[in-house]
């Protein structure tokens, strides 16, 4: 049995190894998430840089000097706004106009509350830090008049305030990375069904359709044999883009300013292994199960479809813990997916974990993976299911 199990995987992984086009497109669909988290955080930093210049085009700059002033004073670099500045933003060329009315001094002298507009487009993801930028140094602004006016009055600040409110944030800068970083789950985990998808189909689909699995079958060789060298060189297929996706993302998270969205990431060496080891296990049960929906289907077409529908099975639970993370439970650890999503999020977020989850997820995958490895055995003794091509 060892003999026939060690030549079917060598078999197979030679006969796939060989389709270098097939292997550069499994691993160019899994450095999807990788490079999609290098382009969109590095977006968001630059949107979010601290030291990026404030531009504010103004109308009316004459008739609030001393707002003109305090503006610059915080580096806001102003301008004079175009005539048809509604169009440009809508356009977005421009992210907000500040707007000073003419009767602006007439109501700051008379102590009145004097109005500014900020003609903005809040529909627009680009504009909207620029645009939290400008409400916070106006919002400023007033505060200090407001405290001047009181002051000046002879009553006490305070007065105004009379409940203030101090936020005490206990996040550590792990569940605050965590949270921002929540992608990193799903994406290794949609590795694990996409690495060992082509390989899982060919050995049995493919061969099916060819007619070389009844051949093999012919012969005297045992099907348990059989089944786990396939599933064997499926797996490290699966394993292999684990891997390389991990791989991926450290040197995606060491090349984006995430420090510049308040984000610290200790995403290194160690802690992409820790992760792919939590992931792995999922790699032996993706594959069962890819072989076991191929071994249904009567051509790799048809396999194609069936095992696309398949790939909804890791998203599902990812979208839920990225949407509305839950607080994780013993028991949802043995549950395949969402026990290895949930373990890597509680890695992410530095979460002290005892061994339980680790087996628990492990012990799940593995059992459901016999169980499959088990009923590919049982199909491959059916004449309907060797014979059948139509």
């Amino acid at each position: 049995m060892r003999t026939l199990l060690t030549a079917v995987f060598r078999k197979e992984m030679k006969d796939h190894l060989r389709d270098r086009r097939s292997v550069s497109s499994v691993l160019g669909g899994s450095m999807l998430g990788p490079v999609l988290f290098a382009v969109m955080f590095t977006v968001l930093a630059s949107w979010n840089r601290q030291d990026k210049p404030l531009e504010l085009p103004v109308v009316g700059r004459a008739h609030a000097p001393s707002l003109m002033a305090f503006l610059e004073r915080y580096g806001v670099r102003l301008s004079d706004a175009p005539p048809d500045y509604e169009s440009l933003i809508q356009a977005g060329t421009l992210d907000a106009v500040l707007i000073v009315p003419e009767d602006y001094g007439k109501d700051f002298s008379a102590g009145r509350s004097a109005k500014v507009q900020l003609v903005m487009d809040n529909s627009r993801n680009k504009a909207r830090f620029t645009i939290r930028r400008a409400q916070l140094l106006l919002n400023q602004y007033a505060g200090v008049l407001g405290t001047q006016r009181l002051m000046a009055r002879g009553v006490a600040p305070e007065l105004a305030s009379p409940v203030r409110v101090e936020e005490v944030d206990l996040a550590t800068p792990e569940r605050l990375a965590a949270s921002v970083l929540n992608m990193i789950p799903l994406f290794l985990v949609i590795a694990c069904f996409m690495g060992g998808l082509n390989v899982a189909i060919d050995t049995m689909a493919g061969e099916r359709e060819r007619g070389s699995l009844e051949s093999l079958l012919l012969n005297p060789v045992q099907r348990g044999a059989l089944v786990v060298g396939k599933w064997l060189a499926t797996t490290v297929f699966s394993c292999s883009t684990v891997v390389v996706v991990a791989a991926a993302f450290v040197l995606a998270a060491k090349q984006v300013p995430l420090q510049d969205l308040g984000v610290k990431v200790s995403l290194d060496a160690v802690a992409a292994a820790g992760m792919v080891g939590v992931v792995l296990p999922l790699a032996l049960l993706a594959s069962a199960m890819q072989m076991l929906v191929a071994t249904f289907a009567r051509s790799f077409k048809e396999a194609q479809t069936y095992l696309q529908l398949l790939m909804t099975l890791p998203m599902i639970p990812g979208m839920m813990l990225a949407i509305s993370p839950i607080q994780s439970q013993t028991w949802m650890f043995l549950v395949p997916v969402l026990g290895q999503e949930l373990l890597v999020s509680e890695m992410m977020r530095g979460e002290p974990m005892g061994v339980l989850p680790f087996v628990l997820s492990t012990v799940g995958c593995v059992a459901l993976a016999a169980v499959c490895l088990a009923a590919i055995s049982r199909l491959l003794s059916d004449e309907k299911i060797v014979f059948g091509r139509s």
